[in-house]
């Protein structure tokens, strides 16, 4: 099976094809943003049980940039030391480790330590949302290097790679929508405040180590864009990155149809515009949904994580059946738990 390939994004060697992607889990319990034992196992599990790259959760490059008070952050050094810890655990079991850095914007629901939220112009995502401060040069530029010193301090805690969180209508996002973008300035170009956060984290990121961006390929308003107007954004930016996560909507209140493999289609015609490897996410919980996904051009990666939530050994389950060399690459306690006839 193509899921069990190695791959190569830039100079990093991932044994397998397999994504845990990055979910929101909201445990930091004590509102300050460091790993708890819950992270800890959340995160090894899915290691042990053999994925290829794991992607830590929306973290928070700001106090303000949380979804919720119990978001993961990389806002002060006091949070490296348990996301080192982290990354020692995952490397241990051969497994590689990304980290997402994201600010929510309009969508920020936390209310410890935040008086006030942020956002391209000042609209709610709905009712039920404060009205966030629209954004001036000198907060821009503030939010810029937020993301950069995250950055540093992703490379102290030894991370292999970031992802950049421009999808689901989170702060980047507002900005490449015209449905939350209404700016007359220079940042009503949809590419120029990513492209800004890119040179910025570039700046402190190691040059060998992969950085990339996870999108959403439309936002499925009638005011907004599709995925023609995203690829023409990732265009715009891709000497800056070396890969693509492809994920949809969360802009606007608006819930699409989804199905298994709901989002393959925009992976591949955004891969095939950008030319670029590509991560497709989305229901890909079938096994044989997701070599499919692989074995028809689709994508180069695929992110299982409804799959990998229910069962953190979902990969070593299909190997029994049609990989029975990888498990022979596993400790011997799991090839016990998983055997070979």
């Amino acid at each position: 099976m193509k899921l069990f390939d190695s791959f190569f994004l830039k100079h990093l060697e991932l044994r397998n094809r397999l994504v845990m992607p990055p979910m929101c889990t909201y445990q930091a319990q004590a509102c300050d943003g460091k790993v708890t034992p819950f992270h800890q196992a959340h995160y090894l599990a899915p290691a042990i049980g053999g994925v290829g790259l794991v992607i830590v959760e929306a973290t928070a490059v700001a106090p303000e940039g949380r979804i919720s008070d119990y978001d993961l952050g990389l806002w002060c050094d006091g949070q490296i030391s348990g996301l080192r810890s982290l990354v020692e655990g995952v490397h241990a079991t051969g497994a590689k480790i990304a980290i997402q850095l994201g600010h929510a914007g309009r969508k920020c629901e936390a209310t410890n330590g935040v008086s006030s939220i942020l956002g391209p112009s000042p609209l709610a995502y709905d009712d039920s949302y404060r009205i966030p401060e629209e954004m001036d040069e000198k907060t821009i530029n503030r939010v810029i290097d937020e993301f950069k010193q995250a950055a540093r301090r992703a490379e102290e805690a030894g991370f292999d790679a970031i992802e950049i969180h421009a999808a689901h209508g989170y702060l980047i996002n507002q900005f490449i929508s015209p449905a939350t973008n209404k700016r007359s300035d220079q940042y009503k170009e949809p590419s120029l405040f990513l492209s800004q956060v890119l040179q910025a984290v570039h700046a402190t990121w190691p040059v060998e180590k992969p950085l990339w961006v996870r999108v959403s390929a439309t936002d499925y308003s009638p005011d907004g864009y599709d995925v023609t107007y995203c690829s023409k954004v990732l265009a715009a930016i891709k000497p800056m990155i070396d890969a693509v996560h492809v994920s949809s909507g969360g802009v606007v209140p608006i819930v699409p149809p989804v199905y298994p493999g709901y989002q393959i289609a925009f992976a591949r015609t955004i891969g095939e515009a950008v030319d670029l490897p590509v991560i497709a996410v989305g229901m890909l919980s079938s096994p044989d949904l997701a070599e499919y996904a692989l074995q028809s051009g689709f994508a180069d990666l695929v992110a299982v994580g409804r799959g990998l939530l229910r069962n953190p050994n979902w990969l070593l389950e299909i190997a029994c059946q049609h990989q029975k060399d990888f498990l022979l690459q596993q400790p011997m306690y799991l090839q016990r738990g998983f055997p070979l006839h």
